[in-house]
């Protein structure tokens, strides 16, 4: 019975500490956003597929996505950086007639999550470098 109390007495006191934790660790998390991973796959991997090569579902009139992991290879060996942050920022050019086929993740960012300009420009810096950061040879 001692045992049980003490144990009790315990929980009584930690769990306050371990529930201040937690919600700590949420807050930190809120703060920071997600990782660069975790918003590819969020934002991207259902067209780019998770291998970042175009491989997700493309319906028509949309053509396939194009491979990320190839960027640097088909801009001479130099990965167009400042290409890829106007295309996530911007969009791409709209056809006279027909859908866009690249979301404006800047305007999309800005319009459905509470953030400022300035959080939006980390995050879409954050994907440039993730698709950078996995470029083949």
């Amino acid at each position: 019975m001692y045992r049980t109390m003490i144990c009790a007495w315990a929980l009584l006191i930690a769990g306050p500490v371990i529930r201040g934790q937690q919600a700590q660790k949420t807050s930190e998390e809120a703060l920071n956003g997600p990782s660069a991973a975790e918003l590819y796959v969020q934002h991207c991997a259902a067209c780019h597929g998770n291998d970042l090569k175009g491989s997700g579902p493309f319906p028509a009139p949309y053509r396939k996505p194009p491979d990320l992991t190839s960027l640097a290879r088909r801009h001479g060996g130099k990965y167009p950086y400042t290409y890829v942050e106007k295309l996530l920022r911007g969009g791409v050019a709209l056809p006279a007639h027909g859908p866009a086929e690249m979301p404006v993740w800047g305007t999309e960012f800005e319009a459905t999550t509470p953030l400022s300009k300035t959080e939006v420009a980390q995050r879409i810096k954050a994907l440039v470098n993730y698709i950078k950061s996995l470029q083949v040879k």
